[in-house]
């Protein structure tokens, strides 16, 4: 097969599939005629691999096959089904995808899956029908107490059932025993159908205001009490409020709501609502922090080549309490001003809430967050809001580092030695070292934060591959820590047995409690 070229065919007829399928192969498919304008690289098919039928991701699309492979066309199978009019995958991700998964030894197929959050992967749904055989078939029965006759005999009604439910009402073995042997004798059709999406979006009632101005001479009554404070309510709210919100905000019954919506004051419909996971969170209080000389050296460089709007990597190496965070905070606002995007890469889901309420302080709705922790839905409505251009600032833990951001100009990877950035299961990646690769190819600038470097990225800054910076003291010269070594077979060998905590430890924990408690105690 030829390569894929930047610009796919006027009219495709062949595509090349990546299957989340542990070979490290793709798999070329015929195109229906129905598809040929319709189908797009990144989109998601459903094709017939063996005796199953998959998803899978368009990376290729050709007029004709290379007659170098001597592949029959007519062998060739079709895809079953277009999921995607428009594709989920950006030929950004498709680039950063086929890098990782050449580079790791990793499925493509699976890698592009892991870039997916859960919700948006498809499943697939048999439908069974019944045919003009099966029909004939059941008005020749005179007893239909067998479980393909009465199968036929709801079939017949309602024309087609989904499986699944003829399982609940026969049993799972039952029923699938009875449809595969009424296919086989051409009584019913089973057809494959994907349905793309588990999570969907959430979706509440809503009031719109329409009008203020009423003619009260045309035969209007007055307003009640009621019913004004609902419109005043909608008014200090800009116009629009959730159903129940308004309710409970102005004090009042549906009726009064559902009047004023019958002479045209107001619009009752269905609206999205996203599912915040900061919702419920207090947001940090925003300072003005004065930068100290260090962090400004380090901001100027960064900032420096992100007006440059080039490749850039570099090592930040600066101990605890240093500052890296504010420098992260304020070159991300200057890749913001540049009309670009920005990532921030933390290991640990524990510090993400952190740092999201500190960015979201600073950034507002332009941040979304992205981890497991999430449920489903709010992962979904997150990666909803970055693929649409609502959020460009990203902040998540390692599969965050394939978050669909449009033009990203900054990639921060805070804490870069740390292990949990790699994948331990396949697919396998580092998503410090995807994140280089991810900001060499959006000519971005990417920023690896640590106070511990990992011996990569320190030879590769001291080599010249990264530009290497350095803040050397805590803010507001603090000391660090003291730290004493306990040498714990000693305190065994004075307790006389196996303790957990030492003497030392233990006159700490009580001085630390005894200092908070005179904190916290009133005056």
């Amino acid at each position: 097969m030829s390569e894929p070229s930047d610009n796919q065919p006027a009219a495709a007829s062949f595509v090349e599939v990546a299957l989340p399928l542990p070979p490290r192969q793709t798999f070329t498919y015929k195109l229906p005629s129905e598809l040929y304008d319709r189908i797009k690289l990144g989109s998601r098919v459903m094709v017939p691999f063996a005796n199953r039928v998959l998803t899978g991701y368009a990376v290729g699309l050709y007029e004709t096959l290379d007659a170098e492979l001597g592949i029959d066309e007519a062998a060739v199978k079709s895809v079953s089904q277009l999921l995607d009019e428009e594709p989920l995958i950006s030929e950004e991700i498709l680039a950063l995808t086929k890098w990782t998964a050449d580079y790791y030894a990793a499925s493509w197929g699976e890698m592009l899956k892991a870039s997916l959050p859960a919700g948006v992967n498809a499943t697939l749904i048999q439908f069974v029908e019944i045919t003009e055989s099966g029909r004939e078939h059941l008005i020749h029965r005179r007893s239909l107490r067998s479980v393909k006759d009465q199968i036929l005999k709801r079939l017949a009604a309602i024309q087609e059932i989904a499986l699944t439910d003829l399982e609940k009402e026969f049993g799972k073995s039952g029923a699938r025993r009875s449809v595969r042997e009424l296919a086989a004798s051409g009584n019913v059709r089973v057809r494959d159908h994907a349905v793309a999406e588990k999570v969907k979006p959430k979706r509440r009632k809503a009031v719109r205001l329409l009008s203020r101005d009423a003619d009260l001479a045309n035969g209007q009554k007055p307003l009640t009490e009621a019913q004004q404070s609902v419109l005043d309510n909608l008014t200090q709210s800009g116009g629009e409020m959730i159903f129940t919100d308004l309710l409970e905000r102005a004090n009042v019954g549906s009726s009064s709501i559902t009047t004023l919506a019958k002479h045209g004051w107001l619009e009752v419909y269905t609206a999205e609502v996203r599912r915040d996971p900061l919702a419920e969170a207090t947001l940090l209080q925003v300072d003005t922090i004065e930068l100290n000389a260090e962090q400004v050296l380090v901001l100027t460089e960064i900032e420096s080549a992100l007006s440059s709007s080039e490749y850039k990597a570099f090592l930040l190496h600066g101990i605890t309490g240093s500052g890296k965070t504010e420098v992260y905070i304020r070159a991300m606002r200057k890749a913001l001003d540049a009309d670009r995007s920005a990532l921030m890469l933390v290991p640990e889901i524990a510090l993400t809430p952190v740092f999201s309420r500190r960015l979201r302080s600073v950034f507002g709705s332009d941040v979304a967050i992205l981890h497991s922790n999430l449920s489903q839905g709010e992962r979904f409505d997150e990666w909803r809001r970055i693929r649409r251009g609502e959020a460009r600032v990203v902040i998540g833990t390692r599969s965050a580092v394939f978050a669909p951001l449009k033009n990203p100009g900054l990639i921060i990877v805070d804490e870069e030695h740390d292990t949990s950035y790699r994948q331990n299961e396949s697919p396998f990646y580092n998503a410090r070292d995807v994140a280089v690769m991810r900001s060499s190819l959006a000519s971005a600038v990417v920023v690896l934060g640590s106070a511990t470097p990992s011996l990569e990225s320190y030879h590769n800054a001291h080599s010249g591959k990264y530009r290497y910076l350095q803040l050397k003291n805590r803010i507001g010269n603090r000391p660090l820590a003291t730290a004493e070594l306990i040498d714990m077979r000693d305190v065994f060998k004075q307790a006389g047995k196996d303790v957990v905590l030492s003497p030392q430890l233990v006159t700490a924990i009580e001085e630390t409690l005894q200092a908070f408690d005179t904190v916290i105690a009133p005056p």
